[in-house]
């Protein structure tokens, strides 16, 4: 993996172009829009999404561009598939429509390029040791992070805990016998958090491929089953840590995701700010009741690659992060390790295992977003700008 502890100015841009093409090659539908322009956003090609108790009245507006309707019983949500004409033109089509909205496609927030540096069981042969695990911690009363994300495999840092609950990873979706580039994302992600909060019970949820996105629905049915599994078991979730996010064509939340985002109260909702390297709005980061999280450098300073902006709260070492990891092996076994990776994604963990902590002592989620905040300051992290020549 290329190093990135003093040249993080210097990381290519997150491309989106580059994305939807690599992704379109595995026969997945998207379309960019409005390409290097202010409102650029990926989304799911032809699909509008629209309140199941509404649909009819969608559907007298614009039943001429219709193909066919898929009903998601989950979330009261119909999936309006339109006619191969009207495909290219689902953002428009959503702004003139009222009740609908696009399905937007979501990043997941590593540096989008090169691999993790492995070491431990197998992959790069590095000279680095294991890192030590986690001490054995139990929180009573409990607190319950829930992880959104790839998954999250029975590494050995999780496999004894109590409670824990392994949700495997995918690690070769597109059958290339090579591991996916954001394989094992999940597993790194639990990682950062029990090694902050070792006491904490993970609660992981796959909403994110391993090829690296997913889009609304996916996301607000993963926080719903997220809510749904903690009332089943007599739980209460405390922390909820989102590593993908996008941007939308009108800057706006995402009606759905919104939605969805509201219902986790109290919980505290952690996300990562994305590493597209500039303060457009990345979504769900940016929304009022998230704490969205920015990644510094060893210099205690944000990164060129981490997303900035007013809409920031917090911020934390996202560069060169360690933790534990599951990589392919040949003849398509898994073996565990550890490795080293950068982005926001690796920050925002961070940051949700402070909160965590605070709340084993004080269970007022305000006053834990409010301290750690304070301890993990956005505005000071910011670099001063360089003066004019």
């Amino acid at each position: 993996m290329v190093s990135a502890v003093d040249h993080d100015q210097q990381r290519p841009r997150l491309d989106l172009d580059e994305l939807h093409r690599t992704w379109a090659s595995y026969g997945h539908e998207m379309l960019l829009h409005d390409p290097g322009g202010e409102a650029e956003c990926l989304v799911r090609r032809g699909e509008l999404l629209a309140p199941a108790d509404s649909l009819d009245t969608v559907l007298v507006r614009c039943h001429r561009w219709v193909d066919r309707v898929h009903h998601d019983e989950d979330l009261l949500l119909a999936r309006i598939r339109l006619r191969e004409a009207e495909r290219d033109h689902c953002v428009e089509l959503a702004w003139e429509t009222p009740g609908v909205s696009v399905n937007n496609v979501h990043l997941g927030s590593p540096v989008m390029f090169g691999a993790p540096v492995m070491w431990g069981t197998g992959g790069e042969p590095e000279c680095t040791p294991p890192l030590p695990e986690p001490p054995a911690a139990h929180w009573d009363p409990p607190v319950v992070v829930g992880v959104l994300d790839t998954g999250c495999d029975p590494h050995p840092w999780f496999a004894d805990r109590p409670g824990f609950v392994a949700v495997p990873e995918e690690l070769d979706a597109d059958d290339d016998s090579g591991q996916d580039r954001q394989a094992g994302h999940g597993t790194f992600v639990s990682g950062v958090v029990l090694q902050h909060a070792p006491g904490v019970v993970l609660r992981p949820q796959r909403v994110l491929s391993s090829l690296g996105f997913t889009d609304d629905r996916a996301v607000a049915a993963g926080l719903r089953a997220l809510r749904r599994s903690a009332q089943e078991r007599g739980e209460q979730v405390d922390v909820v840590v989102l590593t993908s996010g996008c941007h939308t064509a009108d800057d706006r939340c995402p009606e759905l995701l919104a939605a969805e985002l509201s219902a986790m109260a109290p919980a505290v909702v952690v996300a990562a700010a994305g590493n597209h390297g500039h303060s457009r709005p990345f979504w769900p980061a940016a929304a009022p009741e998230v704490l969205g999280v920015a990644a510094t450098g060893s210099d205690g300073k944000i990164t060129g690659f981490s997303g900035t902006g007013d809409w920031v709260g917090a911020a934390a070492p996202g560069v060169d992060v360690r933790s534990c990891f599951v990589r392919l092996a040949p003849g398509g076994g898994r073996r565990f390790g550890y490795a080293s990776w950068s982005g926001t994604s690796f920050a925002a963990p961070r940051v949700a295992a402070a909160i965590a902590t605070v709340l084993q002592l004080d269970r007022d989620p305000e006053r834990a977003r409010e301290l750690v905040e304070h301890c993990y300051p956005y505005a000071s992290a910011v670099p001063a700008p360089v003066p004019a020549e």
